[in-house]
């Protein structure tokens, strides 16, 4: 199984408990172990809520809205410790508190599922449609949840 290296920072009043971090890096790993990636892994992950996810998005993206999670792509090996450099992700704790309520699975699910996503992003999913890709990623998603999660219903993921 990949050992992830997680870097952690939290800005506009979200806060970073010990119990969040772990989440996210249990996800993290999961979605990696699901992907039969085994090597050492680092992933940066910044917690904000709609007013910073919605600056990143429209500065990177040029898309003037906020969103749940954003996933920028490294894929590069850092030389000095061999580990491969996954990415970053911006994880929106506003929105997933709100969605894991109207989803009726509670935000630490919900943190969980995002981050299983956004990893999943950054390995090269995508689902730009409605089309084969997508499915292929809600059902890596799926099963990445199950196992993770088995006692959590995952159907409307």
């Amino acid at each position: 199984m990949a050992a992830v290296k997680l870097s952690l920072r939290c800005e506009h009043g979200v806060k970073c408990p010990p119990e969040l971090r772990g989440r996210i890096k249990a996800a993290a790993e999961a979605a990696l172990a699901a992907e039969g990636v085994a090597e050492r892994c680092e992933l940066s992950v910044l917690l904000t809520d709609d007013e910073g996810i919605h600056a990143i998005n429209r500065a990177f993206r040029d898309v003037d809205r906020p969103t749940d999670v954003l996933s920028f792509p490294m894929g590069d090996t850092d030389p000095a410790t061999g580990r491969l450099l996954l990415g970053d992700m911006v994880l929106n704790v506003a929105r997933a508190e709100k969605q894991g309520a109207e989803f009726g699975h509670g935000a630490d699910h919900e943190i969980s599922y995002l981050t299983v996503h956004s990893v999943l992003h950054l390995l090269g999913y995508d689902h730009v449609d409605e089309g084969p890709m997508k499915k292929e990623m809600r059902a890596r998603e799926k099963a990445v949840m199950a196992a993770l999660e088995p006692d959590t219903k995952t159907e409307d993921i």
